[in-house]
């Protein structure tokens, strides 16, 4: 089950008519919460509004999220070890105030079991593929090597004369 969220601040449409569109190729169920959205999605269940505890166990359920650029869908999709697919709201498009989500996307691009989507193609390829979650231990990974990062910076900084001081 692939599940959409697309918050529950400001209408995306563009995301909703994506998933809808290419939800008959996909041959898997799909359910979105679409919030206030002009577009009705014909392909997919859908609601405007999901309670949390419900939101919870489409979560749970789901063998992948696709949402916009929310750091909070991010954080619970990596928790709960399932991959996420992410498409950054436009402010060009008046789907936020700002671009923000931009910005977000660039920090999480090519982090393990997160996929960012800038347009249905893109989404339809992404979606007709296995997809990785994040993986048990790819925080304490990315921490680690940020760590190593700073640690060999440390350690060049400090012995760049040549020797002990």
């Amino acid at each position: 089950m692939i599940f959409v969220t697309v918050g529950m601040q400001l209408p995306f449409d563009r995301l909703l008519q994506a998933v809808d569109e290419i939800a008959p190729r996909l041959g898997k169920r799909v359910v979105a919460q679409t919030s206030n959205n002009s577009y009705v999605p014909k392909n997919i269940e859908w609601q405007p509004f999901i309670r949390p505890l419900e939101v919870d166990r489409y979560f749970q359920e789901a063998d992948v999220i696709v949402a916009h650029a929310g750091i909070g869908t991010v954080l619970t999709a990596q928790k709960l070890g399932k991959p996420v697919v992410i498409m950054p709201r436009k402010a060009s498009f008046g789907e936020h105030r700002n671009d923000h989500q931009l910005a977000t996307v660039s920090q999480l691009e090519g982090r393990p079991g997160i996929y960012v989507v800038r347009d249905a193609e893109a989404l339809y390829k992404i979606l007709n593929q296995p997809l990785a979650g994040p993986g048990d231990d790819s925080a304490v990974e990315v921490g680690r090597q940020r760590l190593r990062a700073y640690l060999d910076g440390v350690i060049g900084h400090t012995f760049a004369g040549g020797g002990r001081r």
